[in-house]
């Protein structure tokens, strides 16, 4: 299909710089596959469209303060350089595979320093911006000098309109958060509490959690115009045992799977068979999922509102239709609705087979 396919215009005004609090009073704007007509709530009014039986899935990773603002060694006449570097994905106890700016001057076997005792060497450097760095620390060594050191990693259309502080250290982590090594946030659980959960619980729907470390490559633009050409970005999931049978054990009893978020529904959807059952998985995904693909696992998506011409946006489309989604997006935004990853949330219905 064409990435054209998948634009809008959106008001610079409703991408949201803060979330609501409480998190669960975000506007919730009910999408039903195939249909034009849609109805308006609150994320706490989740459970009255649930049924009991229902398994909501719920991404437990935790986002680690990938920003990192670094110099580069002086290299011959070249002198020191700043450079910012954005982690994206652990290849190795002590290496990870980073973008930096200005990636142009960086070189192999270039040296950085990021303060304290964490330095690194750039051992690769790829076509596509991507450089991979061996740091100085590995292990739990690498993770406390990192959590010392680096910043939250806000969305670019965030950080380039506010400056990061100590509030987004709370506000970019879910309740769910337990596993680090996220570089972004699962944001459709960022809508949750405590209070929530208990309404969940009350109406009997069940819950299981699954691990899928986002990386930054899910803000990348597309810059194909076709997607049959596009590369999906490699993210590190998990799903248990216990997860697994959970999903199996809920689909068996007639219960609908809920995914909480687009991550959930990619992890999900990739290990899952023709019939749906799902099985243990630990490894790396890189799922595309646009419009003609066939749902073999999720009934319902909890999920933020997107960028335009974005991946998540094709995933979406896949779901509920190229056309529904056109059409809740342009009532989302006639309604005033808040986009992206500190806005409000959609609950997206596939049609009963």
């Amino acid at each position: 299909m064409r990435i054209a396919d998948f634009d809008f215009e959106l008001p610079q005004d409703l991408i949201a710089l803060r979330p609501v609090v409480p998190r669960d009073s975000a506007r919730l704007l009910i999408v039903r596959q195939g249909s034009v007509e849609f109805e308006e709530a609150q994320v706490c009014d989740l459970p009255r469209f649930m049924q009991q039986g229902d398994c909501i899935v719920v991404n437990d990773t935790r986002v680690i303060p990938a920003q990192l603002a670094g110099v580069r060694s002086a290299r011959g006449p070249s002198p020191e350089a700043q450079i910012d570097v954005t982690l994206h994905k652990r290849l190795a106890d002590d290496s990870w595979a980073a973008f930096a700016k200005p990636g142009r001057k960086l070189e192999l076997d270039d040296k950085l320093r990021f303060g304290g005792n964490l330095d690194a060497e750039l051992v690769a450097k790829h076509s596509d911006g991507e450089i991979v760095l061996r740091f100085s620390l590995a292990g739990p060594a690498l993770d406390q000098a990192l959590a010392a050191t680096g910043a939250m990693p806000l969305p670019p259309y965030i950080a380039g309109k506010r400056a990061t502080d100590a509030r987004d250290a709370r506000d970019y982590q879910t309740m769910f958060a337990k596993h680090s090594g996220a570089v972004a946030a699962p944001t459709a659980g960022l809508h949750f509490t405590s209070e929530l959960m208990a309404k969940l619980d009350g109406a009997g729907v069940k819950r299981t959690t699954v691990t899928l470390h986002v990386g930054a490559g899910t803000f990348l633009p597309v810059k194909v115009d076709d997607t049959d050409h596009h590369v999906m970005h490699a993210e590190w999931g998990e799903i248990g045992e216990r997860a697994a049978n959970d999903i199996n054990a809920a689909r068996d009893s007639g219960g609908r799977i809920v995914c909480v978020g687009t991550t959930s529904l990619r992890l999900v959807e990739a290990v899952s068979s023709d019939t749906g059952r799902v099985r243990a998985f630990r490894g790396d995904t890189r799922i595309f999922i646009t419009p003609g693909y066939r749902f073999h696992t999720a009934q319902m998506l909890l999920t933020n509102f997107h960028l335009p011409r974005s991946t998540l946006f094709m995933l979406v489309s896949a779901f509920c239709g190229l056309e529904t989604m056109r059409a809740a997006y342009t009532h989302a935004i006639a309604q005033r609705f808040r986009f992206y990853s500190y806005g409000d949330a959609c609950l997206l219905i596939r049609a009963a087979t």
